[in-house]
């Protein structure tokens, strides 16, 4: 059995919101950590990394 890997997405902001999309989970606003530049979601494991060049004030 093959375990799809989770979804990444690349943003533009420190401060996301993951719903896990059509009938997914409830929203949760997520806050990326600038020592890692990457969060996860808890609900549905996406990643959300961010852009280079993307400014730490936003």
């Amino acid at each position: 059995m093959t375990i799809e890997a989770p979804e990444v997405k690349e943003v533009d902001s420190y401060r996301v919101a993951c719903d896990g999309g059509i009938g997914g989970h409830p929203r949760v606003w997520l806050q990326i950590p600038l020592d890692t530049g990457w969060v996860e979601c808890p609900y549905c494991d996406c990643k959300y990394v961010i852009k280079e060049g993307a400014d730490a004030g936003h």
